[in-house]
C-alpha cells in the first residue's frame, strides 16, 4: 500500500514537471517571428511577420517593423489587410544600391501596420500575419527586423534583441531571416551533344531489347494457353469415349 502511494506521488510529480516545462516553452516561443526563416541571397522572397497577442486584457493595434539599414533592399511591396492601414517609410542611402541596372538612392526603412479601430485589433489568444514581398535580398548572412508591438492599453513591447553569441535566447528577440548563398551552376556537369547522343543510343538499345523480351514473353504465354486448350480438349474426348464404351 505504501509503495503504491509513493508511485502515485512520483507519477504526479512527473506530470506536473512536464506541464510546467510545456507552459514555459509556450510562453518563450510566443514572440514576433518572420516566416520563412531562410531565403536566398540576390533573390526575392515573400515574408510574413507572425504576431501573437500575449495579453489577456488588451489587443494588438499596431506593428512597426524596421528594415535593417546595413543590409538595405531596393523594393518592398505589402499585401493589403482588411481592417488595417499600412505605411512604408523610405530613407536616403549613404551608398546607392543597384537594381536591374539602375542606381537606387533611397530604400524602404520602416513598415507600419495600424488597426482601423480596436474592433480590428489582434484579440487575446489570436495571432495575425503581416506579409510583404522584398528584394533583391542582400549578400549577407542574416537580416534582422526589429519590431515594436503596440497594445490597446498603450503598452509597447520592443522585439529588438539581436541573437546572442552564446546561443541563448533573448527575452525579446528580433525576427531574424537567414540568407543562404545562391546555388552555383556546374558547367562540367552539363551533358554535351555527344553525351546526349550516346545516351539516346543506349536508350534505344535498351528499348529494343525490352521490346523483344516482351514479344517473346507474349508468344510464350500464347503457346502455353494453346497447349492447355489442346490438353483440355483431349481429356474431354477421352472422357466422352470412356462413357460411351460403358
Amino acid at each position: 500500500m505504501r509503495a503504491r502511494t509513493v508511485a502515485r506521488f512520483l507519477a504526479a510529480s512527473v506530470v506536473g514537471a512536464v506541464a510546467a516545462a510545456t507552459v514555459g516553452v509556450g510562453v518563450a516561443a510566443a514572440h514576433v517571428t518572420v516566416n520563412p526563416r531562410e531565403a536566398t541571397q540576390g533573390g526575392y522572397a515573400k515574408l510574413a511577420f507572425r504576431v501573437p497577442n500575449e495579453r489577456d486584457d488588451a489587443g494588438t493595434t499596431k506593428l512597426e517593423v524596421a528594415l535593417p539599414a546595413d543590409t538595405p533592399v531596393a523594393s518592398v511591396s505589402v499585401r493589403p489587410m482588411a481592417g488595417w492601414t499600412v505605411q512604408v517609410d523610405k530613407t536616403k542611402l549613404a551608398t546607392p544600391i543597384e537594381m536591374h541596372g539602375s542606381q537606387v538612392t533611397e530604400a524602404p526603412s520602416k513598415i507600419t501596420w495600424t488597426a482601423d479601430g480596436t474592433a480590428n485589433a489582434i484579440k487575446p489568444g489570436q495571432f495575425q500575419e503581416f506579409e510583404i514581398s522584398v528584394g533583391p535580398l542582400p549578400e549577407a548572412d542574416t537580416m534582422i527586423f526589429k519590431a515594436l508591438q503596440t497594445y490597446s492599453s498603450g503598452e509597447i513591447v520592443r522585439w529588438i534583441d539581436e541573437p546572442s553569441t552564446d546561443g541563448s535566447e533573448a527575452e525579446h528577440p528580433a525576427p531574424v531571416l537567414k540568407l543562404a548563398k545562391a546555388p552555383t551552376t556546374d558547367v562540367a556537369a552539363t551533358p554535351t551533344g555527344s553525351d546526349n547522343a550516346a545516351k539516346a543510343d543506349t536508350s534505344d538499345g535498351a528499348d529494343g531489347r525490352a521490346g523483344w523480351a516482351l514479344a517473346l514473353g507474349i508468344a510464350g504465354l500464347v503457346a502455353g494457353l494453346a497447349g492447355l486448350a489442346f490438353g483440355l480438349l483431349a481429356w474431354r474426348r477421352r472422357t466422352g469415349t470412356g462413357t460411351a464404351a460403358g
